[in-house]
């Protein structure tokens, strides 16, 4: 499956980084770019469940592909989340049952960030865009 522009970008952006401070720079510039969520959308019905910190997600389906937005009240949060949405927007349902979170943030040099309430929340995230795309 090939990778959305998005994605291709973000790994070409970490591999330029030598060390792990400039991808930790670059991962809070990456959530700056997240759209950012209006009062309404950041509501209990778009919460998603299993995060330690407060993520809301939205998505919507578009010619059989999905694009998801995010938010969260931590800031390294919105960043993994910015890249996590570079890897999914713009798949399918099928291509995203696909997609496995540790394989891409290993890629791109941030595996070792992900402690266990990280990777529990940012899978809660992914089982919540599955679950999304199911209906």
């Amino acid at each position: 499956m090939s990778l959305p522009t998005a994605a291709s970008e973000a790994l070409q952006a970490f591999a330029a980084c030598p060390g792990w401070d400039q991808r930790a720079r670059l991962q809070m510039q990456w959530g700056e770019r997240l759209e950012p969520l209006s009062a309404e959308q950041c509501s209990n019905e778009h919460l998603v469940q299993g995060c330690a910190s407060q993520v809301w997600l939205l998505g919507q389906q578009h010619e059989g592909r999905w694009h998801f937005q995010a938010a969260s009240d931590a800031r390294l949060l919105r960043g993994l989340l910015a890249l996590l949405l570079a890897r999914v927007n713009g798949l399918t349902g099928e291509e995203l049952a696909a997609v496995d979170p540790l394989d891409w943030f290993t890629q791109l040099g941030l595996g070792r960030q992900l402690s266990p309430s990280r990777s529990n929340g940012l899978n809660a995230v992914l089982q919540r865009m599955r679950e999304l795309t199911a209906n």
